[in-house]
């Protein structure tokens, strides 16, 4: 017997959904959708007797339109299920996609997108509806594989420089007190600064808290210290079987040391004694695969997961109405009518 449901991100069914799944992350929480976003979020649950798949969608305002459109949040989110996979029956499929079109309609949506978790592979779910690109590639480290055999995986300067640290007597804590976090989070300021990123990478310190002292998952603050000083810092968070690498940044007199090196090589041994699978390590700057930040990451481990993201049209005549107005119709930005 098929069922459909649309939770709020409000209501406590939510995380009882997201967390009976086979493997979800922090970003399919309804914490994070909370927290990361102005905006109302749905979870959109199909279900097959006891088999259900679910995906979390954020619902966007265009403009004074009166219309919408779905994204997904910061981060890597995607559909979850409580199989061992996605090959679900034809039929069950479908329902899911006639049910969300017709949710859809009636609430002026014209279309969707997510990105999609690298860990987490959903593209057969999405045959026949709408398109799956990829995007780019990204790092995990396998916590499968015992901590020799993950050491293994380094490159040879990776291990000279870890080692080099520990001889100068770096060390990694996690946070113990605010004081901690407000070092932490100045650091991260200071580092986005460095780089020049984007307003949206400047949380608010309320952002830090609320994330770190969260009940819907576990995260953990690593910090890399000298002579009791903190050098650099790393959000880390644990769910069922992913260990994700968030937030980080390293103060400007010590970027030289790379003490951030020595903090990933603890975090993935406090992986491995909670039982993670996959520590992700996420891509480069912007998704690329190619500037110093993924060859950084590629250093630590030689698995490499796919990025892709899931692109929709709901209702293609208001799409392309949207559309009208902008000058470049061969952009690949999606959806169209938001590239300008």
């Amino acid at each position: 017997m098929y069922r459909f449901e649309i939770i709020d991100q409000l209501l406590p069914e939510w995380n009882k959904v997201v967390k009976s799944s086979n493997v979800y992350d922090f970003h399919h929480t309804s914490f994070y959708h909370s927290i990361d976003n102005t905006f109302n979020s749905k979870l959109f649950v199909a279900y097959n007797d006891q088999e259900f798949i679910a995906l979390p969608l954020v619902i966007r305002p265009i403009g004074e339109t009166g219309l919408f459109d779905c994204t997904s949040v910061y981060g890597y989110a995607g559909p979850v299920t409580n199989k061992e996979d996605f090959n679900f029956d034809p039929e069950f499929s479908s329902f899911f996609k006639e049910s969300f079109n017709a949710y859809c309609e009636e609430n002026g949506i014209v279309s969707a997108f997510s990105r999609l978790h690298p860990l987490i592979e959903h593209s057969s779910f999405f045959e026949d509806f709408g398109k799956v690109i990829d995007i780019n590639k990204t790092i995990a480290i396998d916590l499968t594989l015992s901590p020799e055999q993950q050491r293994a995986q380094y490159r040879k300067s990776n291990k000279s420089e870890i080692n080099q640290l520990k001889r100068k007597e770096f060390y990694v804590t996690e946070a113990q007190d605010q004081n901690d976090i407000d070092a932490f989070v100045s650091i991260y300021y200071e580092t986005m600064e460095r780089v020049n990123a984007s307003p949206g990478y400047f949380f608010t310190k309320e952002y830090f808290n609320s994330f770190l002292k969260n009940d819907n998952f576990d995260s953990k603050l690593l910090l890399a210290k000298y002579n009791e000083e903190v050098t650099a810092g790393a959000i880390f968070t644990m769910t069922k079987k992913i260990m994700q690498y968030h937030l980080a940044g390293t103060t400007e007199q010590y970027i030289r040391e790379t003490p951030m090196k020595l903090i990933l090589d603890e975090a993935r041994l406090l992986g491995n004694n909670a039982g993670m699978e996959a520590l992700h390590l996420g891509g480069g700057v912007g998704g690329s695969d190619e500037d110093s930040l993924f060859r950084f990451k590629s250093g630590f481990s030689n698995k490499q997961c796919e990025f892709k993201v899931w692109q929709y049209i709901i209702n293609e005549k208001r799409y392309n109405e949207l559309s009208e107005k902008i000058g470049n119709k061969n952009s690949s930005f999606f959806p169209l009518y938001r590239s300008e």
